[in-house]
């Protein structure tokens, strides 16, 4: 028996459907929601979402909200969450350049946790379109 899942950005709803599994980056590590799962409310990540249904699997960059499991519901509000398709990947490679480079000139401290963060994201982005294209995972 299928849960229902929610994932919802400030801009848009990303997906509303009935799925077998749902494996999440959070703070605490990656966890594993099955149907029938214990509550629970946590905290997301960056990090590779993965949606399992009807025996595929349809992985999602996510770059840190919140997860609720209630009552055989998952919802999501994630800061932002892209399905591979839609991520470019020439754009998500500039950013990455962009990132390192930013890194490299980093006058700051802060400046550095930035480029940083902005690295992640966008070696999060490139890893689920790869992914998601049946490419190559780069580490």
């Amino acid at each position: 028996m299928p849960m229902q899942l929610e994932i919802i950005t400030a801009e848009r709803v990303v997906l509303t459907d009935e799925v077998d599994q749902v494996n999440a980056p959070t703070r605490a590590g990656r966890v594993g929601i099955l149907p029938h799962h214990a509550p629970l409310l946590t905290v997301l990540d960056f990090g590779e979402l993965d949606i399992y249904k009807n025996g595929e699997i349809t992985p999602f960059a996510v770059t840190g909200g919140f997860m609720e499991v209630l009552n055989n519901r998952v919802t999501i509000l994630a800061d932002t969450a892209e399905r591979s398709d839609e991520i470019d990947l020439a754009r998500a490679e500039a950013a990455r350049k962009r990132a390192e480079e930013r890194m490299q000139s980093a006058a700051s401290e802060q400046d550095m946790v930035l480029a940083e963060a902005e690295l992640r994201r966008a070696m999060i982005r490139l890893r689920v379109a790869e992914i998601g294209r049946g490419r190559r995972i780069r580490d």
